[in-house]
């Protein structure tokens, strides 16, 4: 049997990346007997607003690591190339219909987040395809769930799935009010497999996160976060012997520039990080999933809900990065309580596929 996934695999980005990477293998575990394709579905106004993104020149970049970072987008294609079991290059509907997919899996990321005017598209509510459905872990992002102008093909899209799962409070509401039906509650694939340690590479000229001086504080994607806070950090850092470096993005407050990585090389700056600073959903994950001590200081809408979903179910409270607080890195999370919840959400997450497994044989 052929089974497709189908996602946003196509965005330069660690998370959309990982997620993709995650469920595949979570699937060749599942679905030993049968292939697993990552369906090379690319819509192009999504692809390429996002690429161009990384050429922005943007305040408080300097010209040595906005060099670093627009290589990013050709570091994504060769990992997906060498990480992906890709499809060959569709761009449509019937373009997907003629790899003669058994089953296609949605999910996750937010692939129906029908308000994002970039990245949403009919396709991933399955219109115009043919077969049997499952969605995993899918999120609407900063779609509201009491929306009372839904789309036609999104209701009628997602009635029309044999299988139902949410990523987060959104995501279930929606499904809910839309079929009738209570989606299971899933964990992101991220944590279902184990990612491995990043490969050296010889011959490279770039910073290897295996080489940076320890101890270190990260930052990722803190979006907004005032300048007088960033100096506050470096100031913190360099009074009590820190470093301070960017997970994939540049500073001039950063200690070296940590840019052009590749995505397990992006893990392991989390993996060996003494404190985190992020304020999107996947840094909070990867932060979650090496057990770091972090904050969280998110302005965009979308994000906000969904990293606020994420640490509501895992109990984790008081994560909020206050750019006039007095910098402290003593707040610990209890990660062995973290962890049982995880443990019992992961088993049932792994029993949602199983049965996904049992209705496609």
């Amino acid at each position: 049997m052929k089974i497709g996934i189908l996602t946003h695999h196509y965005v330069n980005n660690f998370g959309a990346f990982l997620q993709t990477w995650a469920l595949q293998e979570a699937l060749k575990k599942t679905f030993p007997d049968d292939e697993i394709f990552v369906i090379d579905y690319v819509n192009l106004k999504h692809f390429t607003i996002g690429t161009a993104g990384w050429f922005r020149f943007r305040k408080n970049e300097f010209l040595k690591g906005w060099w670093e970072k627009i290589k990013l987008p050709q570091t994504f294609r060769r990992e997906r190339k060498k990480w992906l079991n890709l499809t060959k290059r569709c761009c449509t509907s019937s373009a997907v219909e003629k790899l003669h997919l058994d089953r296609i899996v949605f999910g996750s990321d937010e692939i129906w987040n029908y308000k994002d005017s970039k990245g949403n598209a009919k396709i991933k509510f399955g219109t115009g395809l043919t077969g049997k459905f499952a969605a995993y872990a899918p999120s609407i992002g900063k779609t509201r769930p009491n929306d009372e102008n839904i789309p036609s093909y999104v209701k009628d899209g997602i009635k029309r799935f044999d299988w139902l799962s949410a990523r987060d409070d959104g995501t279930e509401e929606l499904v809910l009010k839309i079929t009738g039906r209570q989606p299971r509650r899933v964990l992101d694939p991220t944590f279902l497999v184990d990612f491995p340690v990043a490969e050296p590479q010889e011959g490279a000229a770039r910073l290897r996160p295996a080489t940076l001086q320890k101890p270190y504080l990260l930052f990722y994607y803190c979006d907004g976060l005032p300048e007088s806070a960033y100096q506050a950090v470096r100031n913190f850092a360099d009074d009590n012997g820190y470093h301070v470096y960017g997970a994939g993005e540049c500073n001039k407050y950063f200690s070296a520039v940590t840019v052009n990585l590749t995505p397990f090389e992006w893990i392991d700056m989390f993996r060996n990080a003494a404190y985190v600073f992020t304020g999107t959903f996947h840094g909070a994950v990867f932060s979650i999933l090496n057990r770091r001590q972090f904050r969280v200081y998110a302005t965009i809408e979308s994000r906000i809900r969904k990293i606020n979903s994420l640490l509501s179910e895992f109990s984790v409270t008081d994560r909020e990065f206050l750019p006039d607080s007095t910098i402290a890195l003593d707040d610990a999370i209890d990660y062995d309580a973290v962890w049982q919840i995880i443990e019992t959400k992961k088993n049932a997450s792994l029993d949602y596929l199983q049965q996904i497994r049992e209705i496609c044989q």
